[in-house]
C-alpha cells in the first residue's frame, strides 16, 4: 500500500535551493520510492530518534530527506530535504528539539 505525502511547511525553501534537475528527481522517483516502502530510511537514533533519513546521491554530491510516518493514517511527513553537510544540525532546529 502507498502512503500519502505531506510536507513541512518550510520544504518548498528547501526544494528553490536545489537545481531543477535535482527537483524533479527527488519528487519524481525518490519521493515516490519513500511512499511505496517508508522503511527504505534509515531509522535515526538519539535526539532525531523516530525520523528516517533517505540518503541520495546527485552529482557527486549527497543529500538527505527526513521524515516521519503515521502509521493510522499512512502518511509520510516529509520534514527536510538538502545536502548532507549541516542536514542534522538544520533538521534540530526544524523540529525544535
Amino acid at each position: 500500500m502507498t502512503y500519502r505525502d505531506e510536507y513541512h511547511p518550510q520544504i518548498k525553501k528547501d526544494l528553490k535551493k536545489l537545481s531543477p534537475n535535482l527537483r524533479e528527481a527527488i519528487m519524481t522517483e525518490h519521493i515516490p520510492a519513500i511512499l511505496s516502502n517508508p522503511e527504505k530510511g534509515e531509522l535515526l537514533a538519539g535526539d532525531l530518534g523516530g525520523i528516517f533519513s533517505y540518503h541520495l546521491k546527485f552529482v557527486r554530491q549527497e543529500y538527505r530527506i527526513a521524515y516521519v510516518t503515521e502509521e493510522g493514517t499512512k502518511t509520510v511527513f516529509v520534514l527536510m530535504i538538502g545536502k548532507r553537510g549541516e542536514f542534522y544540525k538544520l533538521l534540530k532546529r526544524r523540529v525544535r528539539i
